[in-house]
C-alpha cells in the first residue's frame, strides 16, 4: 500500500492552530487541500492565514514564489461537509471530545467515499473508542502531529483495535511522502509520547513537593546535566500547565489510575490559581513586565580535595575518573568488582545516584547522573544532615576543579536526573513488551516528538542493563507507594542480561 497520489484531494476539518499546521502540511506536500469548520467564516479566515504564512516561507527562501502560487490555487475553504465529497483523506483537528469526534465521523461517512481514508489528530482520547460508532472502523486511523504541525518531523500513526492493515500504512506512508517521520504505535493512553514522557514532568514536580529544590535549580540540573533542551517547569509553562496536566489526568485515568502516572498536586494548585504559564503571564515562573527570572542555586566555591579513593569503577561515571586525574588531583584506585564511590580525604563518601538516601549512612554524599559528565555544566549533590561539612566541602569542590557549577539539593533517593532518566527507560522497555511500539520506533519519537538527548532504549543500552531497575527497586524500597516498583518488563530485561553478562564471564 502506498501513499496519496498527490491529486488526490485532502481535507481538514477543524481551523485552528494544529488544523491550519495540518492543512499547510498536505498543501506543501502537493495536494488540493480542503477546509472546513462549523463556525462560518472560519475556513476562509484559516485559508487566508496559511497563505500569510506561506508568503513567509517566500520571503525566507524556503519555498519559491511559483510554488506558492500553486499551492494557493489547491486551497480550498468548504461551507459544509457535502464539498469534502471527493476526499481521499479526511483528517479531523476539532475539539478533543470524544462525541464531538464520533459525530463528525458518522456525518463525514455518510458524505466520503467508501475508500476515504479517516484520520483523527486526537492526542488524548481512544483511536478505538472514536471509531467505535462508525459502520466501517477499519478505515478510521489515528495521524497524531505535533506543534507546530508544519516545523515538528514526528507523526505518531496510531491503529486504533479496528483499524485495517492496509488504512494504517497507507496513513504512515502519506505521512513520510509529506516529508514527516512517522511511527507505527498500537492504541494506548498517551500513545508513545506522551505515555513515556510522564515522569519527566512527575520526577520534577515530585523533587519540588519533597522542598528539595526550587523549580529554576531542578530546571538548571535536566538541562545542563541531563542533557534535556529545557527543564520540565520552563516546558510545562510553554506547553500551558492547564493542558499538560490535562493530558497527565487523562492518561493516569486511563491507565485506571496507576500509581506510576500519578498527577501532581502541586501543578493542580497551579492550574486553579490560574497561573497557566507564559499566555497567562504566570506559571512556575513570572513573565510580566520586569519580573526576574530566578537564578538556580549554585554552591559557593569550595576547596577540591588533594586525592579521592576509586572503590570500583564508578559505572555509568566512569568518565569521572579520566576527569579528575585532568584536573590534577591524584586517583588511588582499589580493586573492587563492581562500585560506584569514591572515598575523600574526610573519610566521607562521593557515590552516584543509586535510589538510595545520603541520610541512610554515616557520611555519604550523593551526585546526581550526567548525559555526558564531560560536557555537563552542572552537578546536583544531595547530603542529609547527618554528613560532615567537610565531606560535602571536598565533594562541591571536586567537581567545581572539574569546571563544573555545583547544585546542593536536599536528601531525596534518585535525585533529578538519575530517577527522571531510570522511570523513561521502564516506561520504554513497558511499552515495547506490550506491543505499543518497536524500540527504533520509541526512540524516534522520543527524539524527535520531545527532544531528548537520547531514546530511553538507546540511554538504557548506554547505562548498562541493569541500572534502571536496580535504581527504581531500591527508590521503591524507599517509597512503596507503587510509582517507582519496575515493570516487568524491566525485571525481565535486567535479569536475562545479567544471566547473558555472567554466563559469558
Amino acid at each position: 500500500m502506498t501513499a496519496l497520489d498527490l491529486s488526490s484531494p485532502v481535507a481538514v476539518v477543524g481551523t485552528g492552530t494544529m488544523g491550519q499546521g495540518i492543512a499547510q502540511v498536505a498543501l506543501v506536500a502537493g495536494h488540493p487541500v480542503r477546509l472546513y469548520d462549523a463556525v462560518p467564516g472560519r475556513a476562509r479566515e484559516a485559508a487566508d492565514a496559511i497563505g500569510a504564512r506561506l508568503d513567509r516561507l517566500v520571503e525566507k527562501e524556503r519555498l519559491t514564489g511559483a510554488a506558492r502560487d500553486a499551492a494557493r490555487a489547491r486551497l480550498r475553504p468548504a461551507g459544509s461537509l457535502a464539498e469534502l465529497a471527493d476526499s481521499a483523506l479526511v483528517v479531523e483537528a476539532v475539539a478533543e471530545r470524544l462525541d464531538v469526534k464520533q459525530e463528525l465521523f458518522r456525518d463525514l461517512e455518510g458524505v466520503v467515499g467508501a475508500d476515504c481514508l479517516l484520520a483523527t489528530n486526537t492526542s488524548s482520547l481512544s483511536v478505538t473508542a472514536v471509531a467505535g460508532t462508525l459502520r466501517a472502523p477499519g478505515r478510521l486511523v489515528g495521524l497524531h502531529f505535533f506543534n507546530p504541525a508544519p516545523l515538528m518531523p514526528l507523526v505518531e500513526v496510531v491503529s486504533g483495535f479496528a483499524t485495517d492493515v492496509t488504512s494504517a500504512t497507507r496513513a504512515y506512508e502519506t505521512a513520510r511522502a509529506w516529508g514527516k517521520t512517522p511511527v507505527a504505535c498500537a492504541d494506548t493512553p498517551g500513545f508513545i509520547v506522551n505515555r513515556i514522557a510522564r515522569p519527566f514532568y512527575a520526577e520534577a514536580f515530585a523533587v519540588y513537593e519533597a522542598q528539595a529544590a526550587d523549580p529554576a535549580t531542578i530546571d538548571a540540573v535536566l538541562r545542563e546535566s541531563g542533557g534535556f533542551r529545557m527543564g520540565a517547569f520552563e516546558l510545562t509553562d510553554l506547553i500551558g500547565q492547564d493542558v499538560n496536566e490535562s493530558v497527565t489526568h487523562s492518561v493516569w485515568q486511563s491507565f485506571f489510575q496507576d500509581a506510576r502516572f500519578t498527577p501532581s498536586l502541586a501543578q493542580r494548585r497551579l492550574v486553579e490559581s490560574g497561573r497557566l504559564g507564559r499566555k497567562s503571564g504566570q506559571g512556575w515562573y513570572d513573565y510580566r513586565d520586569g519580573a526576574e527570572r530566578p537564578e538556580p542555586h549554585t554552591a559557593e566555591p569550595a576547596e577540591p580535595p588533594a586525592y579521592v579513593v576509586a572503590e570500583g569503577g564508578l559505572g555509568p561515571a566512569r568518565e569521572l575518573l579520566a576527569l579528575i586525574r585532568e584536573a590534577g588531583i591524584e586517583v588511588r584506585e582499589e580493586a573492587e568488582d563492581s562500585g560506584t564511590r569514591l572515598v575523600l580525604p574526610s573519610g566521607g563518601q562521593l557515590a552516584l545516584a543509586d535510589g538510595q538516601t545520603s541520610v541512610e549512612f554515616r557520611d555519604v554524599v550523593y551526585f546526581d547522573l550526567a548525559l555526558d559528565y564531560r560536557k555537563a555544566g552542572r552537578i546536583a549533590l544531595a547530603a542529609s544532615q547527618d554528613t560532615s561539612p567537610a565531606t560535602l566541602a571536598q565533594a562541591t569542590g571536586l567537581f567545581q576543579a572539574l569546571g563544573k557549577k555545583v547544585s546542593v539539593i536536599g536528601d531525596v533517593p534518585g535525585m533529578i536526573v538519575a530517577r527522571t532518566v531510570a522511570r523513561i527507560i521502564d516506561l520504554a522497555h513497558d511499552a515495547v513488551a506490550k506491543g505499543v511500539a518497536t524500540e527504533e520506533d520509541i526512540d524516534t519519537a522520543m527524539r524527535l516528538g520531545v527532544n531528548y538527548p537520547l531514546g530511553p532504549l538507546e540511554w538504557s543500552r548506554r547505562l548498562g542493563c541493569t541500572w534502571a531497575y536496580e535504581l527504581l527497586d531500591e527508590l521503591h524500597a524507599c517509597d512503596p507507594c507503587g510509582r517507582y516498583a519496575p515493570s516487568l518488563a524491566l525485571y525481565r530485561h535486567s535479569y536475562a542480561s545479567d544471566k547473558r553478562e555472567g554466563s559469558s564471564s
